[in-house]
């Protein structure tokens, strides 16, 4: 007899995310061929797909710092699908974590994990500006209806998940266009994959393959169009306060439709589809602070003819973030504790929409991550190079030589070249007392790394960038780049100019500014 759990622990929330990861990688193609409301657009498989991943990430990065508690796991799970949610059906999936993660905090029997599928798909419909029949909506209302009454932890699950493909057969009658495409709804079979992974954690069953056709629509996705139908898709992150975000429902809600706000503590993702998609922004930015902000033209995209070849980079600042998109690259915005899942490369990768590739992950870190969406890319017909850069200067001294007209070979020889002769430091603030390669360090010290590691331990910005700076090129050096934060003191960066003009003569130095969210210095020497 298999084991079943009798709580949902922090290991069970773990298995939860892999096994579902894994249940949306093997049925994102037929989710996405299935996909014809409220946007024909073929992608639901592939969003639902990269919320759970960013979800996963969340809950493998609190196992990686600690041994955490159920309660870590559910609050990390649910906030790696908020800042990670894609598409109408990721979004409204994250506030179903969200809605469970509420309930679960208290309890994870199977009276608590009934208790929360309720309060799930009441807070997932509470966030859709004008809830619709036939959704995955509809199938999270039957999943909670069918396990109310309680039991077990696996009874809870296995009720669930049977509710809710009870659900899912009836959307085409539910939904008109449904009906005509000879289709489920989409979202409604990711979720139910969803609860089918939870069913096989919690029971101990062996894989949960729902008996489900194909349903792939008998008529062209195209057709299943609704006409007249907004431009684009608009998703973001915003921090406001509730206040802000009652005012933006409403604005919203008058641009567009398919609005979805989910969130909450001041953080949100929205999303909604539109005309005027700069408008939307604008609403975000009078709201709060939008950012990883993502627009979509529903028309045409994949009709394009794709450019030969693109450059994709993360960078740490949104100043930074406007350079290289001078420069001609596709940008991924890495903010600090938050680093892109592999799912958000993918994304930039099909956004540069070329047939050759070249990846900066500009981050030590991201190293597996990058490769990892290298695969995935590789695997959808995309010739991707990855050159291994560790820091922005490295991305930046790449993309200095980058020549498109060149063979791919020779270009990314010439990138990974320039990156590997450009040294790197950065400064930080010790956050507490620690050793380092270079002694202890006490809260507040300032921090000079070179290559990685602490190379200074200072008091003084200005003092420890200048003895990097000296360290650095002791060893040689024609050029010197400065990136600084927009709260980098204005002073730090004309000081450090002057050093090097003043000790250093056949030296030149260039500054750029990274904006918000950006360490306080980076520095490069080539």
């Amino acid at each position: 007899m298999p084991q079943t759990a009798q709580t949902l622990d922090a290991a069970a929330v773990r298995a939860w995310c892999v096994r579902a990861l894994d249940a949306l990688g093997r049925e994102r193609e037929e989710i996405d061929a299935i996909n014809v409301y409220p946007i024909a657009d073929g992608d639901t498989g592939t969003n639902l797909y990269l919320t759970v991943e960013s979800a996963a990430q969340a809950v493998e990065a609190v196992f990686a710092a600690d041994e955490p508690d159920a309660g870590d796991a559910i609050r990390a799970m649910a906030h790696g699908a908020l800042i990670g949610a894609r598409g109408n059906s990721g979004t409204i999936l994250s506030q179903l974590l969200r809605g469970m993660a509420s309930v679960l905090a208290d309890g994870r029997d199977g009276d608590h994990l009934a208790r929360s599928l309720a309060a799930a798909a009441l807070a997932a419909r509470k966030a859709v500006a004008h809830p619709v029949e036939g959704t995955i909506l509809s199938v999270a209302g039957a999943a909670a209806g069918a396990c109310e009454g309680g039991g077990s932890l696996a009874a809870v699950a296995r009720g669930a998940y049977e509710g809710a493909r009870t659900a899912l057969e009836a959307t085409p009658g539910q939904l008109a266009v449904l009906e005509r495409a000879g289709v489920v709804d989409a979202g409604g079979r990711g979720l139910v994959a969803v609860l089918g992974a939870l069913v096989e954690v919690v029971s101990g069953e062996a894989r949960v393959r729902p008996p489900v056709a194909s349903h792939r629509p008998h008529v062209a996705l195209e057709d299943c169009a609704s006409e007249g139908g907004p431009a684009f898709e608009v998703i973001y992150l915003l921090e406001a306060d509730d206040a802000a975000v009652e005012r933006l429902r409403a604005r919203l809600d008058a641009l567009g439709d398919s609005l979805v706000v989910v969130g909450g503590d001041g953080l949100w993702n929205v999303h909604v589809h539109v005309d005027d998609a700069g408008a939307a922004v604008e609403a975000g930015v009078e709201a709060g602070r939008p950012y990883r902000i993502r627009i979509t033209h529903f028309a045409g995209v994949e009709r394009r003819e794709p450019a030969q070849r693109a450059v994709v980079a993360v960078v740490p600042g949104e100043g930074l973030a406007g350079l290289c998109e001078e420069a001609g690259a596709t940008t991924v915005l890495a903010r600090p504790g938050e680093p892109p899942a592999s799912g958000e490369l993918v994304d930039a990768i099909r956004r540069a929409h070329a047939r050759e590739v070249v990846l900066l992950p500009n981050d030590t870190d991201l190293r597996h991550t990058a490769g990892a969406a290298a695969e995935q890319a590789r695997a959808e017909g995309i010739r991707v190079a990855l050159i291994p850069t560790r820091a922005a200067v490295q991305g930046i001294a790449a993309l200095a030589v980058h020549e498109p007209e060149r063979r791919f070979d020779e270009d990314v020889v010439a990138m990974t070249a320039a990156a590997g002769a450009t040294r790197y430091a950065e400064l930080a603030v010790a956050e507490r007392q620690s050793f380092t390669s270079a002694g202890v360090c006490q809260a507040g010290d300032i921090l000079g790394l070179i290559e990685g590691d602490v190379a200074v331990i200072g008091q003084d910005l200005t003092t420890t960038a200048r003895t990097v700076l000296d360290r650095m090129l002791s060893a040689g050096g024609e050029l010197v780049t400065l990136i600084v934060s927009d709260d980098t003191p204005e002073s730090l960066s004309p000081a450090l100019e002057r050093h090097v003009r003043d000790t250093y003569l056949a030296v030149d130095t260039t500054t750029y500014h990274a904006g918000h969210g950006a360490p306080a210095l980076l520095i490069g020497v080539e």
